[in-house]
């Protein structure tokens, strides 16, 4: 197979891909990472927890960076970002399942409130049209 056409339609996607529909790519993305290291734990598989654990705290920081701070909500969540930051650490250090397993559903939860905000915002600006 050849990865070159593979890589260049995946950076096509990418670059097509509206503000939007980024964030949630890398929402869930998270996801998935937060899921990868609750699964890796139960297999005692600690490489591939601590690399999953590492993966999200990269990925929040990231968001946390990119934040337009020219919105007030973009303060609180700034300091969600630093909860989850800051669980995700006690949660390597101490390979903490249930700790995990309680993250877990507050990332989906913020993934879900930008899904439903992304999509009424399209409603919106098709409505506009």
């Amino acid at each position: 197979m050849d990865m070159r056409g593979y890589q260049q339609y995946k950076q096509q996607s990418v670059n097509s891909m509206t503000s939007g529909e980024l964030l949630l790519l890398l929402y869930d993305e998270l996801v998935k990472r937060a899921t990868m290291a609750t699964i890796a734990l139960d297999r005692e598989d600690f490489p591939t927890f601590e690399a999953a654990v590492d993966r999200c705290v990269d990925i929040i920081n990231y968001l946390d960076e990119t934040l337009d701070h020219n919105y007030p909500i973009s303060k609180d969540l700034s300091r969600m970002y630093e909860y989850f930051t800051y669980q995700l650490g006690r949660i390597r250090i101490g390979r903490n399942k249930k700790e995990l397993e309680a993250l877990r559903p507050m990332l989906a939860d913020l993934r879900d409130t930008f899904h439903t905000a992304e999509k009424n915002s399209s409603q919106g600006k098709r409505g506009q049209e």
